[in-house]
């Protein structure tokens, strides 16, 4: 199966949204939320990544977590990385509560395919004080794709994580884990990064890029947005709608994909020193705000 048809098929069975003007969205992707080890990439950025979403949370905003959100190739439990990063659990729990979360798979969650995985780890926990059961995503479903339509101009945009451009990472994932957990989950503590993984191979990078932009001109220029290289990207009108929303394992910072009043930004949390010395998260405008339409997607 080439990417064209990974691709195609994400599209045919993502799952269907309506928007407006008025709806506000944020897009992360590429968590890989581990179980605090030193090999859990996340661990330095949580602070800034959990109160980048609480702000997102009370500005009414819906979550898009475009995979990987959860690393489940180094880590074999998901209970495991649960207890490491609890609290941001519990936060995306209240954006699922009131319908603002979407999560989709990627090749580092792609167990979240498995339907009595998800039910068995994600639709409830153990609460350890209490000894019980409790609700944690009961009925939460995982699709390739979001699509997300227009109500008023019928303009389409495309949310994958973008493994589909990436063969080794989509059909040959199991492999690819099975290396992670018994090599370079180890070399890493020397700094050896996995050279499947585009974002740890410029050469792979590129082919990736490559596969999906082909793939959005043979489909009338689709506004797009992926992760999996951990490269942001923010195009201009006129250009490939290709965006890809970077990840929440840069050094010290996450970047994302915001979008509202009808128009995408590309942003990027990180700490900041202020001038009395105190450290503070602070939201930092990397490109845009550019208006959806400006990027002429058509209607399919």
């Amino acid at each position: 199966m080439s990417s064209r048809i990974r691709f195609s098929n994400a599209y045919k069975t993502a799952k269907r949204i309506p928007f407006n003007d008025t709806s506000k969205f944020i897009i992360f992707s590429d968590c890989h939320r581990g179980d605090n080890s030193f090999a859990d990439d996340f661990a330095n950025n949580r602070n800034i990544y959990y109160h980048a979403l609480k702000n997102y949370y009370n500005e009414g905003f819906t979550y898009c977590e475009l995979g990987d959100g959860d690393e489940l190739w180094e880590n074999i439990e998901f209970k495991e990385v649960f207890e490491a990063h609890q609290n941001v659990f519990d936060l995306m729990r209240l954006f699922f509560q009131e319908n603002r979360l979407h999560r989709i798979v990627g090749n580092h969650d792609m167990v979240y395919r498995n339907k009595k995985f998800v039910e068995k780890n994600l639709y409830s926990y153990l609460n350890k004080v209490t000894g019980k059961e409790e609700p944690l995503f009961p009925g939460i479903e995982f699709t390739e794709g979001l699509l997300f339509t227009n109500e008023t101009n019928g303009q389409e945009i495309f949310m994958v994580h973008g493994h589909q451009a990436d063969w080794m990472n989509y059909v040959g994932w199991k492999f690819n884990r099975f290396m992670v957990r018994a090599l370079w989950r180890q070399l890493q503590i020397f700094g050896i990064g996995d050279p499947t993984s585009p974002a740890k191979n410029y050469k792979e990078l590129i082919k990736v890029e490559r596969r999906t932009k082909r793939w959005i001109i043979e489909n009338d220029n689709l506004f797009t947005i992926t992760g999996h290289t951990h490269r942001p990207r923010f195009p201009e009108p006129g250009d490939i709608a290709y965006f890809n929303d970077g990840s929440c394992v840069h050094p010290r910072s996450i970047t994302g994909l915001e979008i509202e009043n009808g128009a995408v930004s590309l942003i990027k949390w990180h700490i900041a020193t202020t001038e009395d010395g105190t450290l503070k998260v602070i939201r930092r405008l990397l490109e845009g705000p550019q208006k959806l339409i400006d990027y002429k997607t058509k209607s399919r």
